[in-house]
């Protein structure tokens, strides 16, 4: 039960309305706070209207919803892109919390035991607590080869590309071998002379084990929720979900995978061999960092511009805490079926920082 001194503190911000904002909005309110939600875009729906077209969630529809609120239809199929975005959307209904879209926050700094979380509109606004939910689309690494900038051809990330329509008939290289690199070679070898390079083997996880979805096991056996520093000792390597054509494909040499190559120069690449050859485009798909520069006034970020926290808690600042960054706490953290269990946590912590707050500066 709330204090009347909590009762009247300022919101507790959060920051993004994907997935992990919409999860950390929800329990929030659960915990007796006044959540404000801010989304740089233009519906509760995060990164997901942006991805590929293809896309579909990597877990069976029973796996990929929120506490209390099943997705419609069949609960064993892989749910599209504009599935869930739709799904978010009808959630951050569900949940009637005060959500406001195009509103970037630019920037966080500490105000007393509080903080003022700025806008780029302007505004200034309080708030108790803040929880970083912004995810890591709007952060995509690219590696820096030699030569990279006297590329002639098309060069992008993976969070620019959307088909393969574009890239008929041309020469592609796509670079990386996690979920996102091998499902969209898998579809431009239909339709361009494409080549998927990595610095080693691709390593594969059958989607379907013995008649049911991997994400089944994973939760009958415990594995999602081991902590996360166990598995950054098991899990060294990314590993790919093989609805059964991906590794048929590269066996069979219908997308031809290579080791990475070292440089760019001019229209080409060259090989790790010597051999130099034209390209007309090459996808990254190497990763993500977390989206919180506006972080980086506060001091919360190390010298990379990664959180400093103690699984999504903060050790720099009491009331601030994240949600959905890779591995935050075990291996489905920044999953929809995983955040909700994380946000649950980290806002134990924030709810208690806000009920002391006010007799800590003795209101």
């Amino acid at each position: 039960m709330l204090s009347a001194m909590t009762a009247t503190a300022p919101p507790v911000i959060v920051v993004g309305a994907g997935q992990s904002g919409l999860a950390a909005a929800r329990a929030v309110r659960d915990a007796g706070l006044h959540p404000v939600v801010l989304e740089a875009g233009d519906r509760p729906a995060g990164s997901w209207p942006h991805y590929y077209d293809s896309l579909r969630v990597f877990s069976p529809a029973r796996y990929s919803a929120m506490p209390g609120f099943p997705m419609d239809g069949d609960p064993d199929r892989y749910p599209t892109r504009d599935e869930v975005a739709d799904y978010l959307d009808r959630y951050a209904r569900h949940l009637g919390v005060d959500l406001r879209t195009r509103t970037r926050v630019t920037a966080v700094e500490a105000d007393g035991t509080g903080f003022v979380v700025h806008t780029a509109d302007g505004d200034a606004l309080p708030a108790a607590g803040v929880v970083a939910a912004s995810g890591s689309f709007g952060s995509p690494i690219v590696p820096n080869l030699p030569g990279q900038e006297s590329f002639t051809g098309d060069m992008l990330h993976v969070a620019g590309y959307r088909s393969p329509a574009p890239y008929a008939g041309t020469r592609v290289i796509v670079v990386g071998g996690g979920n996102s690199g091998v499902q969209i070679a898998y579809e431009l070898a239909a339709v361009a002379d494409l080549t998927l390079a990595t610095l080693a083997p691709v390593h594969f996880l059958p989607q379907v084990i013995r008649g049911r979805d991997l994400h089944h096991w994973l939760e009958v056996t415990g594995f999602d929720h081991l902590p996360a520093a166990w598995l950054r000792h098991i899990v060294r390597t990314p590993h790919v979900l093989d609805t059964g054509h991906y590794r048929d494909a590269i066996e069979a040499g219908q997308v031809e995978r290579r080791p990475m190559f070292t440089a760019f120069d001019g229209d080409s690449v060259v090989w790790a061999a010597g051999d130099r050859e034209h390209v007309d485009a090459v996808v990254f798909a190497t990763g993500y960092r977390p989206s919180v520069d506006y972080l980086r006034p506060l001091g919360a970020l190390d010298e990379n511009g990664l959180p400093l926290h103690v699984d999504g808690i903060s050790t720099t600042h009491p009331g601030l805490v994240y949600l959905g960054l890779e591995f935050q706490r075990s291996f489905s953290s920044n999953t929809i079926r995983g955040v909700s269990r994380d946000a649950d946590y980290v806002v134990g912590p924030l709810a208690a920082h806000v009920q002391q707050a006010p007799a800590i500066i003795g209101l």
